[in-house]
This record gives structure tokens, C-alpha cells and sequence, in this order.
């Protein structure tokens, strides 16, 4: 009894081990994982914070600084000056040999410089603050692209389920066919041919499977990339591709315009924009005069031997105020020139605003054809494959009626089985379009 209750406790504890090891996911719940956990959403995210530092550390040039120093000088043996000896009381045209100040020296001092005034700064500020909002917008453009690629990767997974379960149905449907047309080849009522017919049919069927199989786990694996989880970890999704397909079907979207100024990659073409307009302005800022101010305060110590430690140590203090004011007068055009370049740059970012616009526009009409048809094909690949699934039907009748060829029941099956295929992607690209027309309208991840 004992024995039994351990075991049963133990199976239960594996179970519960194997759940805690496999991570259940939704397609909703797969994007919000990606968003916080995807190799790219990171780095994102990371490029934000260093951006936040960047505006900070272009901040703090404005801001007073505090320096200090401390020298030592030891001169081991001290400099030699010649000076007349007449000076001492000897003779002329002689020279004495003295040794200024003492052979231990020490020098502490403690400096605060304040920028007054300097256009590049003032300019800096602001382009610290676009730098910050191109690295948000990134971020932004950066999660589109997560959602779409999970979306994507995430079908494919379904996809290549769906088309294991359709090929081992059909797998089984072909031995119980080859084995009647055995049975009935035994019997000396159908020919050779037919049976061999239908083991090339199967051999096929079963290699397509195991390739299938392959790929599977290759979709997982990218899945798992895509969403910052190790390859090897098992992940079980809980959506269907039928559900997904029926999900994502909204005419309304074919009708829906775009606001071009909050599309993120507008945005973008903006912030480069403005991003070249203070490039402008900081070479003509470097033409006005820059004015800082400075304020030091010093102690200097000396001796024959190293007692600046002792209470004894004599020390002599000192302090200087400072104004310093640069004026840029003639530098042969060398800012004239670089203006003109900044300006020509100004240029290029404003053509290029006016080339994203209609390229946004360009891409929505193609990802609203492109939603549209897949929303048609979707249609049409569900009725052919009623109509291919009949036409095998009626085929396989046939067939063991002795009214039709092994030949044509083929046929049958491979046009059964590309209709299945069909099928199958026809609702994954409904699902992958959709993601492509949520991009280019730039609708909200939330």
C-alpha cells in the first residue's frame, strides 16, 4: 500500500515537474511574452535607458564641475642656477652656484568652471532630447516588428501541425487502400500494376511526413528565437490555425485609411529631419562667442624633508577668479562650408520625409490587395477542397468497382492532398497579411 501511494505521489511530481519545464501559449500571450523577453525587445529597451544617460551626460556639460588636484615634487636632486657673484659680495665676471625653493614640495587646489553661455551646448540639449525620441521610436518600430514575426513564426508552427495530422490521416486511408487492392489482387481480380501504383503513392505520402516531422521542429525552434527562449525549450501553443484564420478576418480593415503622421515610420523620417535641422544649427551656433567663469582655491607646502603630515607643516593658501570669453573672428569660411553641408543634409532628410509619405501610402494600398486576396483565396481554397475531397471519394468507388484506373484514383489523391495543402496555408496567409496591414496602418500593439 505504502509502495503504491509512493509511486502514485512520484507520478504526480513528474507531471507537475514536466508542466513547470513547458511554457502554454496563446498567440496574444506569445506577443506580450516576446515584447518583454525577445533578444531584440531588449536591446530596445536598453538603447532607451542609454539614450535617457546620453541626454543626462549632455546636461551635466552646462552644470558647474569640481576639480582637485594634488602634486608631489621631490627633487632629488635640485636645478642649479648661476648667478653673478658680485651680487654676494665676490668677484666680478664670477658666478654663484644656488638652488631655488626647497627639495620637498606639495600643491593641492580645488577648481569649479561654470559655462555661461555657448550655442553648441544650448543645441545640445535639444538634440539630446530627438536622440531620445528616435531611440523610443525604435523601440516602437522594433515591437511592430516582433508582433509581426511572432505572428508569422507562430503559424508556421501551427501549420506544419496541421499538416502532420492531415498526411497521418492520409497515410491511413492509403494502407487500408493498398491492403484491399492486395487482398483483391490475390484474389485475381485487379492487376499488378494497381497495387504498385498505390505503394508509390504511400512511399511518397511517408516521406513527405517525415520532412514534415523535420520542419516542425525547425518552425519551434525559430518560434522559440523569436520569442527569447532557448531552441531546445518546449513551448505548447493553444490556438488553432482554423481559430487564427477566423480571427483575423475583418473587411473592415480594407476600408480603413491612414493617419501619416503617426506612423511610426514617419516618425522616424521626422525625427531625422529635426535631428538635421539642429545639425544646422549647431554649426551656426559655432560662430557666437562661448563665455565660461572659474573659481580655484590652493594650498602649497614646502620643506627640506617630507613633514607636510606634521602639525608643524607650514601652509600657504591662494585663490583665483577667472572669466574666459572666446570669440571666433575669421576661419578662412571653414563654417561657412560646413553650414552649407549641414544644410545640403537638411535637404536630403526632407526629401526623404516626402519619399517615406507615399511609400507609406504605396505599402498600404499593397497590404490591403494583398489581405484582400488571401481573404478570396481563403474561400476558394475551402470549396476546392470539398470538391477534391467528392472527386477522391467518388474515385475511390470507382476504383474498387473496377470502373476506373489506379491511375486515375492517383490523380484523385494528389489533387486531394494539394488542396489540403492549399488550404492550410490560404488560412496561414490570412493570418500573416492581416500582421502586414496592421503594420502599415500602424495599429497599436495594445
Amino acid at each position: 500500500m505504502k509502495k503504491s501511494i509512493l509511486l502514485i505521489f512520484a507520478l504526480l511530481l513528474s507531471i507537475n515537474l514536466t508542466a513547470q519545464e513547458n511554457i502554454t501559449l496563446s498567440l496574444d500571450e506569445a506577443i506580450s511574452y516576446a515584447m518583454e523577453n525577445s533578444y531584440s525587445a531588449i536591446n530596445a529597451s536598453r538603447d532607451i535607458e542609454a539614450a535617457k544617460k546620453k541626454k543626462w551626460e549632455t546636461t551635466t556639460i552646462g552644470l558647474p564641475q569640481i576639480s582637485a588636484t594634488l602634486d608631489y615634487q621631490n627633487w632629488i636632486k635640485q636645478q642649479v642656477s648661476l648667478i653673478p657673484a658680485e651680487f654676494f659680495g665676490g668677484n666680478e665676471g664670477e658666478f654663484a652656484e644656488i638652488a631655488f625653493g626647497t627639495k620637498h614640495n606639495m600643491n593641492a587646489s580645488a577648481t569649479l568652471n561654470q559655462l555661461i553661455f555657448d550655442g553648441s551646448y544650448l543645441v545640445g540639449l535639444q538634440s539630446a532630447k530627438v536622440y531620445l525620441q528616435i531611440s523610443e521610436n525604435a523601440k516602437e518600430k522594433t515591437d511592430l516588428g516582433i508582433r509581426e514575426a511572432v505572428i508569422n513564426a507562430y503559424g508556421n508552427v501551427l501549420l506544419s501541425e496541421e499538416s502532420i495530422k492531415i498526411i497521418e490521416k492520409n497515410i491511413i486511408t492509403l494502407e487500408k487502400n493498398l491492403e484491399e487492392t492486395t487482398q483483391i489482387y490475390a484474389n485475381g481480380f485487379t492487376e499488378e500494376e494497381n497495387v504498385e501504383q498505390l505503394q508509390i503513392t504511400l512511399a511518397t505520402i511517408k516521406s513527405q511526413l517525415s520532412k514534415t516531422k523535420k520542419l516542425k521542429d525547425i518552425a519551434y525552434k525559430m518560434l522559440n528565437i523569436t520569442l527569447g527562449l532557448d531552441i531546445n525549450k518546449t513551448v505548447v501553443l493553444t490556438d488553432s490555425l482554423s481559430s487564427l484564420s477566423k480571427k483575423n478576418t475583418n473587411l473592415g480593415l480594407l476600408s480603413t485609411e491612414l493617419t501619416i503622421e503617426n506612423h511610426i515610420d514617419f516618425k522616424i523620417a521626422k525625427n531625422t529631419e529635426k535631428s538635421n535641422e539642429l545639425l544646422v544649427k549647431l554649426e551656426q551656433s559655432k560662430a557666437l562667442p562661448t563665455l565660461s567663469s572659474f573659481i580655484n582655491f590652493g594650498y602649497a607646502g614646502y620643506g627640506e624633508s617630507f613633514d607636510f603630515l606634521e602639525k608643524e607643516q607650514q601652509w600657504f593658501d591662494s585663490s583665483l577668479l577667472g572669466v574666459s570669453l572666446k570669440i571666433p573672428i575669421f576661419s578662412s569660411l571653414a563654417r561657412s562650408s560646413r553650414t552649407q553641408q549641414a544644410k545640403i543634409e537638411l535637404e536630403k532628410a526632407r526629401t526623404n520625409l516626402t519619399e517615406t509619405e507615399q511609400k507609406l501610402l504605396l505599402q498600404l494600398e499593397s497590404a490591403k490587395t494583398e489581405y484582400n486576396y488571401s481573404l478570396e483565396e481563403l474561400e476558394t481554397s475551402k470549396q476546392n477542397l470539398a470538391l477534391a475531397e467528392r472527386i477522391e471519394n467518388k474515385q475511390q468507388i470507382k476504383f474498387f468497382e473496377g470502373i476506373s484506373t489506379s491511375f486515375e484514383l492517383t490523380e484523385a489523391q494528389r489533387q486531394l492532398y494539394t488542396m489540403q495543402q492549399n488550404y492550410l496555408q490560404a488560412m496561414l496567409n490570412v493570418i500573416a497579411t492581416k500582421a502586414a496591414l496592421d503594420n502599415a496602418l500602424n495599429i497599436s500593439i495594445n
